[in-house]
């Protein structure tokens, strides 16, 4: 069975999971990236995507991901035919890859940042990144160049993270400095490696 040993290491928009996830690897513990595979399947389905929403979108052979985001940001329709595309692709990829990771009978984590949103994943144990509205505004503004209307609206396509702090087995912490955010993924790791043995 997929999931048995993984846990969804999850959060929001620029709340820290890739920072989170750089730590759990450096101290062992395996994982997915759910972007990651998504990325592989939007490549994969270049042809696709562009019958979609129009060859424009290819660039170099590439899908122009930026121009895409903007267009499904702006059009719930939209989002949706291109989740329909890909939601299921990327689930069974992910799917696969846990069942060669369950073999290993440890835990490990699956980096999906819309894992309560999309409801897919049989994965009992979660862990949430968290951080506050605000300073996901200033990340997003700061890493990705949006203007502060661009920024909340990615946001706001999320369950907030208030109440994703709610649901989560494990919490991790973010809203301090780096030190105190390794501090928090320690706390964490001891956590579920305890809870293993």
């Amino acid at each position: 069975m997929a999931f048995e040993y993984a846990i969804a290491l999850t959060g929001s928009i620029s709340t820290g999971k890739s920072t989170v996830l750089k730590y759990f690897r450096e101290w062992g513990f395996h994982s997915i990236d759910a972007d990651h595979v998504a990325h592989e399947i939007l490549e994969q389905q270049s042809n696709a995507i562009a019958d979609m929403f129009g060859n424009a979108l290819i660039v170099e052979g590439k899908v122009d991901r930026k121009a895409l985001g903007k267009i499904v940001f702006e059009d719930v329709d939209k989002r949706k035919m291109l989740e329909d595309l890909l939601h299921p692709l990327i689930y069974n990829e992910i799917e696969a890859r846990a069942k060669k990771k369950d073999l290993l009978k440890k835990p490990y984590l699956v980096d999906i940042p819309l894992f309560f949103e999309g409801g897919r994943y049989p994965i009992e144990r979660s862990l949430v990144v968290y951080a506050t509205q605000a300073q996901q505004l200033e990340r997003l503004i700061a890493r990705e160049g949006y203007t502060r209307e661009e920024a909340l609206a990615r946001i706001n396509t999320q369950i907030s993270v208030e109440e994703k702090r709610k649901m989560a087995s494990y919490v991790i912490d973010n809203s301090g400095t780096l030190t105190q955010l390794k501090q928090e993924c320690e706390r964490v790791k001891e956590e579920i490696l305890r809870e293993s043995n």
